[in-house]
């Protein structure tokens, strides 16, 4: 008999319906109210750097060069679908393929740090920039692998109790610390260092180690007062006074000044007298052009993300999966409300990004990709919950 040729367009049939089934799995598994949330940040990111872009252009233009108002508008939209395209890539790779990525990632930004304070490039008295074609900051890429690389490390004790995995931890934060404050960059060290500490804690480290841990936090901080001039002007500026102090104060009032419904669009006279309106202080922003219920929502919708992630991790039994995405939760957490407290004159100025909000080119895709990350983690096959949902009922029952 003869054989029969496949049509020439059979391959493509099945590929397609391959790759939708894929897309159905991927839809079904991920955490959909996180994702949604994220792109309601995402919206509220763009709305508010169109805010604030008009203060910072105008502020940077110079007699030879007029930068258009909403110059930094359109390069944040660049930017965001970059990192659209990054959080939806990570988000659709399973758990293992998401660990494997977080690991090189963490492992790969680990050695650009180390090359920064010797070839990087130098912004207002730091160097925390490497120029590879285009500017990459490895500190703000490197939070994407590393909650995933002190989860991985963590978890081996599951496997072999006698691994000395904390002392490892404890190491690899000393020489993260150290590097970081050679730029220096003392706001990412904190950051760093409250995952960290999260992660210890998660893990059931014991008592003596924890106590261990804040006199190492205190001696740091005390040896960064009196050898990093920048830091203890900061804090010195909170306590007492001072520029910087100023400038904090002027964020406050710049908040303020909105009201609860704010002055309107574009309508904010305050913002402009801001430094670095659309990134630093953008919370401000937001508050004097669309009030502080804008403010309080944006501040519900974090608290939302990660309430949401916790409840997905109640039922999770998975060492790594646990701790990663609870790495992931503390940073993204962390980063929003230092940024938030630093514009309601509550915390020293720290340099610090409000996550998915705040203009920026590698804080922006990095943060995407961590929240893609995080989404695939946590992801989670339906029907097989609801399976050990019911048995563990059949159990109870009987």
């Amino acid at each position: 008999m003869a054989s029969i040729a496949p049509s020439p367009g059979a391959g493509s049939t099945r590929y397609n319906r391959n790759r939708r089934g894929q897309l159905a799995i991927w839809w079904q598994e991920i955490d959909r109210a996180t994702l949604v949330l994220v792109l309601i940040l995402m919206a509220i990111g763009a709305v508010a750097v169109a805010a604030g872009s008009p203060a910072s252009a105008r502020r940077l233009s110079t007699a030879k060069e007029k930068l258009p108002d909403l110059y930094f508008f359109s390069l944040h939209l660049r930017w965001q679908i970059l990192g659209l395209c990054a959080m939806f890539w990570a988000s659709t790779l399973g758990k293992d393929g998401a660990r494997r990525l977080g690991i090189v990632l963490g492992g790969a930004m680990f050695a650009a740090l180390v090359l920064v304070p010797f070839v990087g490039s130098e912004v207002n008295g730091a160097r925390r920039w490497l120029h590879l074609g285009i500017s990459l900051q490895p500190s703000e890429f490197l939070k994407c692998g590393f909650p995933i690389l002190l989860a991985w490390i963590l978890s081996w004790r599951a496997r072999d109790p006698r691994i000395p995995v904390v002392g490892l931890c404890f190491g690899l934060m000393g020489v993260l610390g150290l590097l970081l404050m050679l730029q220096p960059d003392f706001g990412s060290t904190m950051l760093f260092s409250g995952t960290f500490l999260v992660l210890i804690l998660l893990s059931g480290i014991d008592i003596r180690r924890i106590g261990m841990f804040f006199g190492m936090g205190i001696a740091g901080l005390v040896l960064m007062y009196f050898t990093y001039d920048n830091g203890r002007n900061r804090i010195d500026n909170f306590l007492f006074g001072g520029t910087a102090f100023d400038q904090v104060d002027l964020a406050q009032r710049t908040l303020l000044n909105g009201g609860w419904t704010g002055l309107g669009f574009w309508m904010g006279t305050r913002k402009l007298a801001l430094p670095e309106a659309h990134t630093d202080y953008i919370f401000s922003v937001v508050g004097e052009e669309f009030g502080l219920l804008a403010c309080m929502a944006i501040v519900i919708v974090y608290l939302t993300i990660l309430i949401r992630v916790i409840l997905r991790l109640v039922e999770e039994e998975d060492l790594f999966t646990v701790l990663a995405a609870s790495g992931f939760a503390a940073q993204f957490g962390g980063q929003a409300f230092i940024n938030i407290l630093v514009n309601l004159q509550l915390f020293p100025s720290k340099g610090m990004t409000l996550p998915l909000i705040s203009y920026g080119g590698s804080s922006t895709v990095a943060m995407c990709l961590c929240m893609g990350l995080l989404l695939a983690i946590t992801r989670r096959n339906p029907f097989i919950q609801r399976e050990k949902f019911s048995l563990r009922a059949v159990g109870e029952s009987q």
